[in-house]
């Protein structure tokens, strides 16, 4: 049986492990004395910023292992402000677009740190050109496993969309929203069918159930694998490690895991408008067959 957490806000089927065990744990033990003292969601991103900082600076020694290991400290400090931000927004009730834009601005401004101090550390040409590359590739990736997860959590509750969200906000919230939901046309089919079925809880569940192998194998593009491939990369005293894995197989990953996640949805949305019958039909047929 799959527990959800306290807050409801996660599916533990496609969380990653350090997630499940660590981060988030540590975060809700926060929780309350965060609250006591009235520190806002924003106020806890910009602390994971400031984390995030001496982590990068920490790196950019990565020639000693003491700071590599250092970093990698400050690095776990960092993600576990980068969950409690969400959950200090949703115990308060404060989340706004506002502050999704801040949180993804500090996560992508921690990487942009480490990616300047390890370049910088090296002072070669090739090091910088690979940070640039890795820092575009990382951008990509996160923004569109954000949006496949958010996707995921909702569709999954049996809530679908009959038509795409328009990104709203500020220049900035509107450009990364358009980024995270740029995939929002093609995954149209299924979330017209998941709107417009009679049973939208069952046809959500079938849907969450088939959707978790390539939601988990997309949660390699979390900031956690991210985190833990620069400690070993560092440790083996090579930066550039870090940012080919970030280049090559997590771009990999990405293509693969958002082709079968609409590999997924179309087979269902395929499903529920064959012969014309109602998109519930088959997963009564299926539920009978198992």
């Amino acid at each position: 049986m799959t527990v959800p957490p306290p807050d409801g806000s996660r599916d533990r089927r496609i969380e990653d492990p350090s997630n499940l065990w660590i981060i988030h744990p540590a975060g809700r033990r926060l929780l309350p004395f965060a609250l006591r003292a009235g520190v806002s969601a924003n106020s806890v991103s910009v602390a994971g910023l400031c984390l995030g900082t001496a982590a990068a600076l920490a790196y950019a020694q990565y020639e000693r292992p003491a700071f590599a290991v250092l970093g990698m400290l400050l690095s776990v400090g960092w993600l576990i402000a980068d969950g409690l931000d969400g959950m200090v927004a949703r115990a308060t009730r404060t989340s706004s677009a506002f502050g999704r834009f801040l949180d993804g601005l500090c996560d992508h401004g921690v990487f942009t740190l480490l990616y300047v101090a390890l370049a910088a550390s090296m002072g070669t040409a090739e090091a910088w050109a690979l940070a640039i590359a890795a820092g575009v590739a990382h951008a990509v990736q996160s923004s569109l496993y954000e949006g496949e997860r958010a996707r995921f959590h909702r569709r999954a509750r049996g809530v679908g969309l009959a038509a795409p969200p328009r990104p709203t906000g500020g220049a900035l919230v509107r450009l990364y929203d358009h980024v995270a939901g740029s995939l929002d046309r093609i995954a149209m089919p299924f979330e017209r069918t998941l709107a417009a079925t009679a049973d939208p809880a069952a046809l959500g569940r079938t849907y969450g159930a088939r959707a978790v192998p390539p939601m988990r194998l997309l949660s390699l593009l979390t900031a956690n694998v991210r985190v833990a491939a620069i400690f070993v990369a560092t440790l083996a005293a090579d930066p550039r490690l870090f940012w080919w894995f970030e280049i090559v197989p997590l771009t990999v990953v990405a293509v693969i895991g958002i082709a079968w996640h609409r590999r997924v949805e179309h087979a269902l949305a395929a499903q529920g408008a064959t012969a014309g019958r109602p998109a519930s039909s088959f997963i009564v047929k299926e539920q009978k067959q198992s």
